[in-house]
């Protein structure tokens, strides 16, 4: 992978990257920082990147193992399928739909969010959270008929 497909690659999952880390770490200059290593890192290997329609899952990966070295660092590393969504907005601005993914399971609430609201496939949250695909199928439906309840 070249220098300028990598930087287009990168600027395509920006976001993604951001509210992945901030859902992890929960602190603004934190997350920056988190970001910034793993596109340095990503960077620094991407000639070991063998499929280049993998980079977003590849590049999401890596920032997950960085997040997580940094909490360790502190002391409060959590598991992958721990991680929960946070809203950059105010409290007051949030949607029923977040309170009720905040309600949900973090195992369940991770796929959830990863699928519909990142927009990644099943095998690709197989491949990141490194679980069965049937556990992830397992975890999207009872996520989706949990917050189906919650929002009747």
């Amino acid at each position: 992978m070249d220098k300028q497909t990598f930087s287009a690659a990168v600027l395509d999952c920006e976001q993604t990257l951001y509210r992945v880390s901030m859902s992890i770490l929960k602190n603004e200059k934190d997350c920056e920082d988190a970001v910034q290593d793993a596109i340095l890192a990503a960077f620094q290997k991407r000639d070991t990147l063998k499929h280049e329609e993998y980079f977003k899952t590849w590049l999401v990966r890596i920032l997950i193992n960085v997040c997580n070295r940094q909490l360790k660092k502190k002391g409060k590393a959590i598991p992958t399928d721990e991680l929960t969504l946070e809203s950059t907005d105010n409290c007051e601005k949030r949607t029923e739909l977040h309170m009720a993914l905040d309600n949900l399971n973090p195992k369940l609430r991770t796929v959830i969010v990863m699928y519909y609201i990142e927009g990644f496939s099943v095998k690709e949250i197989k491949s990141i959270l490194r679980i069965p695909e049937g556990t992830v199928k397992s975890r999207l439906s009872k996520g989706r008929s949990e917050l189906k309840l919650q929002l009747e």
